[in-house]
């Protein structure tokens, strides 16, 4: 997860994605939160759902984004609550 999200700040043009895709990318710009290319931040989104799938809490997640990225606490939380509503609904709230 560390390598995925290290990617972050830099910014990114529109990809070519279908609408989940597209959603997710136009929240994260929407709060400033840029990649390197789209790909990698719905790379790193999925990555958020493959951390929860395993088993660990949402919370820890977003601890991890802030010490792997330059978001805060703030926007390291709204980018697993992104991640989640796109990608992995089944660990909503």
């Amino acid at each position: 997860m560390a390598a995925l999200l290290s990617l972050v700040a830099v910014a990114a043009p529109t990809a070519h994605a279908d609408a989940v895709d597209s959603t997710f990318l136009s929240a994260l710009k929407g709060k400033g939160i840029n990649f390197a290319s789209p790909q990698a931040a719905i790379i790193a989104g999925h990555e958020v759902c493959d951390e929860l799938d395993l088993g660990r809490q949402s919370s820890d997640v977003a601890t991890d984004v802030t010490k792997n990225s330059n978001l805060d606490g703030y926007h390291a939380g709204f980018f697993v609550g992104v991640s989640i509503a796109a990608f992995c609904p089944r660990h909503g709230q």
